[in-house]
């Protein structure tokens, strides 16, 4: 198993994901592009001591960005939702 630090790189706080934290106990981490749905429940459990539902996972693609006349992108990511069970969820991100 992978050090959950290895396969959790950030929680994502946008107001999109504070409803679904809210509504229905789901959380948002971005996470490394090679974990697949396995991994990062186990990440999940053992960094914060909750039981995992569900996960879905997505590619975000990266986004053209411009630097005077020459064109870019920016890297792309995976985004995972986190689903807890109905009893479980995570303390520090309570007060956020």
């Amino acid at each position: 198993m992978k050090d959950p630090r290895q396969v959790l790189k950030l929680n994502l706080m946008t107001e999109k994901s504070s409803i679904m934290r809210e509504t229905s106990n789901a959380y948002v981490f971005r996470v490394d592009r090679a974990a697949n749905k396995k991994e990062i429940r186990q990440a999940v459990e053992k960094a914060f001591g909750v039981k995992v539902e569900s996960v879905r996972t997505m590619v975000v693609s990266g986004k053209p960005k411009r630097l005077g006349r020459f064109m870019g992108r920016t890297g792309a990511w995976k985004k995972a939702i986190v689903k807890l069970q109905k009893d479980q969820h995570i303390a520090d991100f309570e007060n956020v």
